[in-house]
């Protein structure tokens, strides 16, 4: 490995915020093994250029590196079947695993939002960067950043369970 920066600096960098990166990596991709291997490639990526970015603002560099290799990935990936399970008609008046299953539901609804839109409410939402700061990581302007946030929140209505959107903010409940 090429030394592109101090590896005890880098070392410590992945050690405090990795789970934080592995968590925006399995919010875009949807699947813990591709999210590790996503996060993986990024910081393999990175670490040439650790002692040009550890100086700046480390955390937008690789949250961007990571939405352009999924959407790297995403362009390259076939996408025929998608295997899923049969969803209840009704729900029971007390769920001891509610938060589980809306954790589930909205996991899969975002998985099913298309690339841009899934970064943009991933980077939003998740991540709570404001919109100036999304824009800035996604290379767009601050307006689409709000086109595509209006319209993957009217998907994720749309997709989102009846019981799953009784509590109101989309916001509220995914964090």
């Amino acid at each position: 490995m090429s030394s592109g920066g101090d590896a005890s600096d880098f070392e410590a960098y992945v050690a405090a915020r990795g789970a934080r990166l592995l968590r925006v990596a399995w919010l875009l991709t949807g699947d813990a093994h591709l999210a590790e291997d996503l996060l993986q490639t990024v910081l393999a990526k990175v670490w040439p250029k650790w002692r040009k970015i550890s100086g700046d603002h480390p955390d937008a560099y690789i949250r961007k590196a990571l939405v352009h290799t999924h959407a790297s990935w995403w362009r390259r990936r076939w996408r025929g079947e998608l295997p899923h399970g049969e969803l209840p008609d009704t729900v029971a008046s007390w769920d001891a695993y509610a938060s589980v299953d809306l954790e589930q539901s909205l996991a899969a609804a975002v998985r099913a939002l298309p690339v841009r839109q899934r970064a943009v409410v991933v980077l939003r939402f998740f991540e709570d960067l404001s919109v100036e700061e999304t824009a800035a990581t996604l290379g767009c302007a601050p307006g689409t950043v709000k086109s595509q946030s209006s319209k993957a929140l009217r998907t994720l209505r749309e997709l989102l369970p009846e019981h799953a959107r009784d509590g109101g903010d989309l916001h509220a409940r995914a964090c």
